[in-house]
């Protein structure tokens, strides 16, 4: 069995995945807010553990990994949405969660095993809140039951911070009806106008940080293997999932295995608005994007690093995608996935290394190879489509080009302009951009065209 390695969060090392269950291997990552579009760099988290998912099925079997993401469906920033468009909050949810199953399927991303909406479980999130106060971790003011930070003493273990340090460094204003500035909320009142459900200290909707505890543990139970989110979400979001887990059942370790993918940067700058460079996975694939061009784009660069998405990036994983496309698309894929391809996965879900060794494959010709090893990052397979630009511009029509572009390169050692010009006049003729560069010819699709015309150049 290939071994797997990964890098955990909490003990800022290394080590051998052990799975608790090898016939039953748990893994839960944050999921979005359902508000709006998902922007590019909520779709990171969504591909890379996609892609330990895939690794982890290959590992242990498809019917053995279990993988949850939930959907948060009650938020104050929901509620705004719904005050300012005048519409239903359930509404506004459905539409989102609809929106974000489209886009996540266009970067190829496998549904995960469970997909539980907030709202669904708000009972197990009413318990584990009485089941708190009982144990002397939480308490109730002013209709807010608020988790006692300092009832836990390894709070702050997995982001390394110290309780001390953030009391200093606390710059907002405190609650009045809070015992320590550090405490959080569990629980909150709603008036008339907010979503609300009755408990034990009054109508009122859950916070954020209770939703995954509550799911994790229904769905997982009180330990379970590998909790995953963006770096963003280490603090103060997962650890205060695990100091509430943790007391509310002290039995369990919650998660064994923490992974933080990094943040997202556009052309070297942060994403944001203000700098007008923020886009969502929608607008690229509106703009004729693939979503498999996405998907390699954020697999280029492994995970726990910052990324940097560039136009660069994005036509040199066109080119090669389409060459790889053309290579393979006549063949089937090999029984076996690359060996050198598993261990680079293994490696910490260092993808990188992995697509170097698919850029050797295509290199050395293994189209079978190539096509069932690619298919493990979830590259090259039927189900991503998004060449829209062309008919079949993810197969025969990229064998074609490709190949006539060699007939052309071939024309031209030989001698034979006339052959070469006349390859060259045909592809302008038939609407296909060749550009002729240091690292070889490129080539793209204009608008116009033809592929009866690039057809006739055979």
């Amino acid at each position: 069995m290939t071994e797997i390695t990964l890098y955990n969060t909490r003990t800022r090392r290394k080590a051998p995945f052990r799975p608790i269950d090898p016939g039953n291997v748990r893994m839960y990552v944050c999921g979005p807010t359902v508000y709006d579009r998902a922007h590019i760099g909520n779709a990171r988290p969504v591909v890379v553990f996609d892609t330990l998912f895939r690794l982890l099925r290959h590992v242990y079997g498809d019917a053995h990994v279990t993988y949850v993401r939930n959907f948060t469906d009650v938020d104050d920033k929901i509620n705004a949405r719904a005050q300012r468009d005048g519409r239903g909050i359930r509404e506004i949810t459905d539409e989102t969660i609809g929106w974000y199953h489209a886009d996540m399927d266009a970067l190829g991303a496998l549904r995960p095993t469970f997909e539980p909406r907030a709202t669904e479980y708000i009972g197990q999130m009413i318990a584990m809140c009485e089941v708190l106060i009982a144990r002397g971790h939480a308490y109730v003011a002013e209709g807010h039951v608020l988790f006692s930070v300092s009832s836990y003493p390894e709070y702050g273990r997995l982001a390394r911070r110290s309780l001390d340090e953030m009391r200093a460094g606390a710059r907002v204003e405190v609650a009045p009806y809070k015992r320590d500035p550090m405490d959080f909320v569990l629980w909150k009142p709603s008036d008339a106008d907010l979503p609300g459900w009755e408990s034990p200290w009054g109508r009122g909707r859950p916070g954020w940080h209770i939703e995954c505890s509550a799911m994790a543990h229904d769905l997982l139970g009180a330990s379970f293997d590998i909790h995953g989110g963006g770096i963003d979400l280490a603090f103060p979001h997962h650890e205060n999932e695990l100091a509430q887990s943790c007391c509310a059942h002290p039995e369990g370790s919650f998660a064994n295995v923490w992974m933080h993918n990094g943040f997202l940067q556009v052309e070297g700058e942060k994403m944001s608005k203000s700098l007008g460079n923020f886009f969502t996975v929608h607008d690229l694939l509106q703009k004729g994007v693939p979503g498999e061009v996405i998907r390699f784009v954020l697999l280029s660069t492994h995970y726990r690093a910052p990324i940097d998405w560039t136009e660069a990036k994005v036509e040199e994983a066109t080119r090669t995608l389409r060459k790889w496309r053309g290579l393979t698309a006549a063949a089937e894929p090999s029984q076996d996935v690359a060996s050198a391809v598993v261990e680079a996965l293994g490696e910490d879900l260092n993808t990188p290394a992995a697509i170097a060794e698919l850029h050797r494959l295509a290199g050395a010709g293994d189209a079978g190879g190539l096509k069932a090893s690619a298919a493990l990052l979830g590259l090259l397979t039927d189900a991503l489509g998004g060449w829209a630009e062309a008919p079949d511009a993810g197969g025969a029509v990229s064998a074609l080009i490709e190949t006539l572009i060699s007939e052309r390169s071939a024309a031209r050692k030989a001698k034979d302009f006339a052959r070469a010009d006349a390859l060259r006049d045909g592809f302008a003729a038939a609407g296909v951009v060749v550009k002729d560069t240091a690292q070889g010819a490129t080539w793209e699709l204009a608008p116009e065209f033809d592929a009866a015309k690039l057809e006739a150049l055979r």
